[in-house]
């Protein structure tokens, strides 16, 4: 299907994006027990943090290997029903982080207090809560994006390792900004870095969503397999250079049907327009006095 590079990056943004949240739960929890003297309880945040990645790696290995066996129509009404339920998640994730970023670091502070004073490895619980969260996130969303971005003209998947090279470079990338965060080598300005990719990851889901009612068409769960809205393969062969990467990053297909190109556009014009408008009534513009006091 031509060059991979597109791929790579779309997954290296989500893994930039996702790896980055938990980096940033993690060093707010390993800072605060260094700040206030507890570092004896910091094994529990790494026995957490290690617990909630073999989960989502598990995870992960179970979306991948799982279906396999299974006849085609079960295996497109799997990855349908699981491409909806990862654009919920991830939905979820986007308007959560963007209303929870102030509070975040008051809120887990408070979690590790209560924690450090319940139990031995209540300490480990919070870590793996915070951090498996985002790793099931992650796991389910990227696996939804590959099997989107990997489908040939005719319906079927290749199994290909370069969304997972793109997703474990970006994600190598977030723990190397979280720890730089963490020792205060670089400021980051999280919140238009969230806004950016928290935009990008809605067209992201959108093509994602697409893609996952295309699975239940196949499966006979839908109707309309054959209802083409447009088909541009003419004009943007998948095979070329910019068709792969309209694939790629956006999960676009030359031929859509009708209810593909419905579900697409009833997912990204209002949820969209919602983080357009809640984005901008959070971080309102400020008069040009205080931006030079600032």
């Amino acid at each position: 299907m031509g060059s991979s590079l597109e791929l790579v990056l779309a997954n290296f943004l989500i893994g930039l994006r996702e790896g980055l949240e938990a980096a940033l739960v993690v060093s707010i929890l390993v800072a605060y027990l260094v700040k206030s003297g507890r570092r004896e309880l910091l094994p529990r945040i790494w026995a957490g943090v290690g617990l909630a990645v073999a989960v989502a790696l598990g995870f992960g290995a179970a979306l991948t290997f799982g279906p396999r066996g299974l006849t085609f129509e079960a295996q497109e009404a799997i990855g349908g029903t699981l491409s909806l339920v990862a654009v919920a998640f991830v939905t979820w994730m986007i308007f959560w982080m963007s209303a929870a970023a102030r509070g975040l670091g008051a809120e887990l502070r408070g979690q590790v207090d209560r924690a450090a004073e319940s139990g031995r490895w209540s300490l480990a619980v919070v870590a793996m809560l915070a951090v498996g969260r985002e790793g099931l996130e992650t796991a389910l969303f990227l696996w939804a994006a590959t099997q989107a971005g990997t489908r040939d003209t005719i319906g079927s998947v290749t199994p290909t390792w370069e969304p997972l090279v793109g997703a474990l470079l970006g994600l190598l990338v977030a723990v190397a900004l979280g720890y730089l965060i963490y020792r205060g080598a670089i400021r980051l300005n999280l919140t238009v870095f969230f806004t950016w990719t928290g935009a990008f990851l809605i067209v992201v889901a959108g093509g994602v969503l697409a893609y996952g009612i295309h699975d239940l068409q196949e499966a006979g769960i839908l109707p309309g397999l054959h209802d083409l809205a447009f088909d541009v393969s003419g004009a943007i062969p998948p095979s070329s250079w910019y068709g792969t990467l309209l694939k790629g990053v956006f999960n676009f297909s030359p031929a859509t049907t009708w209810l593909e190109a419905l579900a697409w556009v009833l997912y990204v014009v209002p949820v969209g327009a919602i983080f357009l408008l809640r984005t901008r009534a959070k971080h309102p513009s400020r008069p040009s006095r205080q931006l030079q006091e600032h």
